[in-house]
């Protein structure tokens, strides 16, 4: 007879989830599984749909991450229409988008995995939290505080509004920059840089060195890694898509050739999707023996980048791999490594202000209807996002696919909850601590699973399990 633990809702992630552990007569850990809940519909209600229109809904996926849906898409509907974007408006998104992703980092590091290094897993959940932060540390919960909102604002100014913007259109961006809006956002990004050093020097002094023992041994799972390079480099806005398999080794390719690379298995438990490695010929979970099973977010890039192009995040990244080498492959890394790309987006972010060209009016060309087909993919901070679309000759859309990064690292967190699982519950013996620890394999990858549950068929389905006192499952309902 099995015993099941379940954790529900999976806290401090964007959506809903829950966690259901199975137990055998030993009290030890036979499974575990992320089971997700909800279900947005977004690839089959887009369908029909005029394709420029889908940069103004796309965002509607998620209020955490609509920045990256937006400029995706953009990106997907300039390929469409076949438009040679003006480079100040590649120059204009990009830079928009690394405030987007300063200050998404900044809430995940801070506000929904900090309460866990901060105040320690162990501690009451009711303490465990960014009001817990608050008391403890109250001078950094402001500064992180200040940071989120000047960065969300860079993105106001830049695009009209923070959240569900609209101001990446096919062919362009929709208005340029004067000199005194300039000025504004150049003093916003150099606050933004300000606080990404002291929030890398505050976790490798007060955070990292704490927790080295527990990385070593949490949740280690061995996968491959796939991430957006340019040149070699990290490139959170455009570049090629980089493969690496669990020995190093990587294969290269164009954003349109993802479907040559990638393949999807689904699974009856779950409304998310599990894409893993073609070249591994088949997919599998097994811990001991994962097949075609990648991660992507922020270890995953740093991982298969061979440098940064921006000074200081050069020097963060030699230093880390001085420690963990190349690939790393340690879960709790994702901490460290979502550190190294705020430092990046926050110099980068400045390098494209001080651009001359970023003040050139002509931010957008004329676009043509036609038929056509788009892929558009960014580096969204949660892991490689695609955005794959094709429209008839009027520009209706035919076929919407999107891949997120949850969605790519749900193989892995999987994976990840059931080693940490296996690894904390032995004899039946657990405490709130060591479910909160079972969390924190989730929390690694800054999950939204309101981003990865996109597919709908006509219909959604119902599962109902009908139990007895022993809680053994003696029927099973499916609509």
């Amino acid at each position: 007879m099995t015993k099941r633990v379940t954790i529900q809702p999976v806290s401090r992630v964007e959506g809903h989830a829950k966690v259901q552990i199975h137990l055998n007569e030993q009290g030890n850990v036979e499974d575990a599984k992320v089971h997700i809940m909800e279900l947005r519909g977004f690839e089959k209600f887009c369908v029909g749909r005029p394709v420029e229109e889908l940069p103004r809904i796309v965002p509607r996926i998620c209020g955490v991450c609509p920045w990256a849906h937006h400029i995706a898409s953009a990106k997907a509907t300039d390929r469409v229409f076949g438009a040679q974007v003006p480079d100040v408006a590649h120059k204009l998104r990009e830079a928009a988008y690394m405030a987007h992703i300063v200050h998404s980092h900044v809430l995940h590091f801070f506000i929904l995995s900090g309460p866990d290094f901060v105040m320690g897993p162990d501690s009451d959940y009711s303490v465990r939290n960014v009001i817990g932060i608050a008391g403890k540390v109250p001078e950094i919960a402001q500064k992180v505080l200040h940071t989120r909102y000047v960065a969300q604002m860079i993105t106001q100014k830049m695009g009209g509004k923070g959240i569900h913007p609209d101001c990446a259109v096919p062919g362009g961006w929709s208005k340029p920059l004067t000199q005194d809006e300039l000025e504004q956002l150049k003093e916003m990004a150099a606050e933004c840089r300000e606080f990404a050093l002291f929030a890398m020097n505050f976790a490798k002094k007060q955070i990292f060195p704490n927790y080295l023992d527990t990385v070593k041994s949490f949740a280690l799972i061995t996968t491959g890694f796939l991430g957006t390079v340019k040149d070699g480099a990290l490139n959170l806005y455009d570049g090629d898509l980089r493969l690496m398999y669990p020995d190093g080794a990587f294969d290269e390719f164009k954003t349109d050739d993802y479907l040559d690379h990638l393949r999807e298995h689904v699974e009856g438990w779950t409304y998310l999707k599990f894409p893993y490695a073609a070249k591994a010929g088949s997919f599998s979970m097994d811990l001991a023996a994962p097949s075609g099973v990648y991660r992507t977010n922020a270890l995953a890039r740093i991982n298969v980048c061979d440098r940064i192009a921006t000074p200081l995040a050069q020097a963060e990244l030699e230093e880390f791999r001085s420690l963990f080498g190349r690939p790393a492959q340690q879960t709790l890394l994702y901490h460290w490594t979502r550190l190294i790309e705020t430092v990046y987006a926050a110099e980068r972010m400045q390098e494209l202000f001080n651009d001359p060209e970023i003040l050139n009016p002509n931010t957008r060309v004329p676009v043509t209807l036609k038929a056509g087909r788009g892929v558009g993919v960014v580096e969204a901070p949660r892991g490689t996002l695609i955005h794959d679309y094709e429209a008839d000759e009027k520009g209706i859309v035919k076929n919407v696919n999107i891949i997120v990064g949850t969605t790519h690292n749900n193989a892995a967190i999987n994976m990840s909850v059931k080693r940490a699982a296996q690894d904390l519950i032995k004899d039946g013996q657990y405490d709130q601590g060591v479910l909160n620890r079972v969390e924190m394999a989730i929390r690694a990858y800054d999950p939204c699973f309101s981003c990865a549950t996109h597919e709908l068929d006509g219909r959604v389905p119902i599962k109902l399990e009908i139990l007895n006192p022993r809680d053994e499952v003696l029927a099973v309902l499916m609509s």
